[in-house]
C-alpha cells in the first residue's frame, strides 16, 4: 500500500524512497530524474540524496533546511531483483537475502517469468507449502487438464497422474526466518512410472515473500524459479515467478517447466481467490504441518501489524 520511487544513481547504485516530495507532494516517480546521486522532483527541481533522503539542492533557495528530506527504504539488489525491506515498527533488516551463485556467475540465465494477482492474505501463499496433503489431490491430475478445476479431473486425461512426496520444516537458528519444502515428483502413464519425469524440487522460503525453488532433473539439468509475493493492498498479492536455467540447456526446457508450474499454481489461485481464512481450522493429525507453519510464520507480525477493525482476530492485511 506504499507509493515508492526507485532510481539508479550515476555510479549504478539503486535506491528506494517515498514517492511524494515533502515540498508540495509531487510524485518523484512520475517525471522525476536521477541527477548525480540524487533524485530530482519534476515540480520545483528539489534534489534528494538516495543514500539518506536528505535534500541537497533547492534551485531557487539560498539555504536548504536541515530537516528537508524524503523517507528512504532499506533495499538490496540481488539475483536480478531489487528487494525492499518493510517493517511496520521501523526496525531495520534482520537478515540478508542470499545470492544464488549460478545467477551471479551467469551459469544460469533468465528464461522467462509469469505474473499473477491473487486475492488472498499473504500468509495463505507460503502456508500452501506446509499443506502437503493438497498436493496429492489438487495437483495429482495431469497438467494436460489445465488449471480450470471443473475439467482437471476429466476422464480424457485420467491416464496420466502426478505423484508427489513432500516434507516441510522450519530452519534452525540463525536462519529461523527460513523454511524448506523438499518435493519428489514423478508421473505415471496408465499406472506405470515414467522415470524421465522424475524431478526433485527444493523450495527455500526466505522471510514471508521470497522463495527459491531449485529444480534438479537427471538429464534436463538444473535451474531455479524465484517466487516473490508483494502485498499491494489488503488481500491483494502480486506473485511473480522468474526462471533461470543452465544456459547450455535449450530454452524450450525451462519454458516448459515454467508453464507446467504456472498451470499448477493457477489451480491454487482458484482456491485462494474463493476461500475464507479460518483462524481455528478443523485439522486432523496428518495436517500437523499447517499449525507448525502458522507458529513459524507468526514471527513476521508485530504489535503494529496492520489489521482492519472488523477482523481483529483474523488475517485481514
Amino acid at each position: 500500500g506504499e507509493q515508492l520511487a526507485v532510481f539508479r544513481t550515476q555510479d549504478g547504485q539503486a535506491y528506494v524512497v517515498d514517492a511524494y516530495c515533502p515540498h508540495l507532494g509531487a510524485n518523484l516517480a512520475t517525471g522525476g530524474r536521477a541527477v548525480g546521486n540524487c533524485i530530482e522532483c519534476p515540480f520545483h527541481g528539489w534534489q534528494f540524496r538516495g543514500e539518506d533522503g536528505k535534500c541537497t539542492r533547492i534551485p531557487y533557495a539560498e539555504k536548504v533546511p536541515d530537516f528537508a528530506r524524503v523517507r528512504t527504504w532499506p533495499s538490496c539488489e540481488v539475483n536480478g531483483m531489487l528487494l525492499v525491506w518493510y517493517h511496520c515498527e521501523g526496525v531495520g533488516p534482520t537478515w540478508a537475502v542470499p545470492e544464488q551463485q549460478e545467477i551471479a556467475t551467469k551459469e544460469w540465465v533468465f528464461r522467462g517469468q509469469t505474473e499473477h494477482l491473487v486475492d488472498v492474505h499473504i500468509q495463505e501463499i507460503p502456508e500452501n507449502g506446509a499443506d502437503v496433503a493438497h498436493l496429492s489431490f489438487l495437483h495429482e491430475p495431469a497438467i494436460l487438464g489445465g488449471s480450470d478445476l471443473r475439467y482437471t479431473r476429466a476422464k480424457l486425461w485420467d491416464f496420466m497422474k502426478h505423484i508427489w512426496k513432500a516434507e516441510w520444516r522450519p530452519e534452525p537458528e540463525p536462519s529461523e526466518h527460513c523454511s524448506r519444502l523438499l518435493v519428489q515428483h514423478t508421473a505415471t502413464i496408465f499406472g506405470k512410472r515414467v522415470s524421465w519425469m522424475d524431478l526433485t524440487v527444493s523450495a527455500r522460503q526466505v522471510g514471508p515473500g521470497l522463495v527459491f525453488l531449485i529444480f534438479e532433473h537427471a538429464f534436463l539439468g538444473h535451474g531455479i524459479i524465484l517466487q516473490t509475493v508483494t502485498p499491494l493492498e489488503p488481500l491483494l498479492q502480486n506473485v511473480v515467478h522468474k526462471i533461470y536455467y543452465q544456459k547450455n540447456i535449450p530454452a524450450i526446457i525451462p519454458k516448459f517447466i515454467l508453464r507446467a508450474e504456472c498451470i499448477q499454481f493457477e489451480r491454487d489461485i482458484t482456491i485462494w481467490n474463493n476461500k475464507q481464512y479460518l483462524p481455528k481450522p478443523l485439522l486432523v493429525r496428518e495436517d500437523a504441518g499447517i499449525q507448525k507453519h502458522r507458529r513459524w510464520f507468526s514471527q513476521f507480525y508485530s504489535e503494529k501489524s496492520r489489521r482492519l477493525p472488523a477482523q481483529k482476530e483474523g488475517l485481514d492485511w
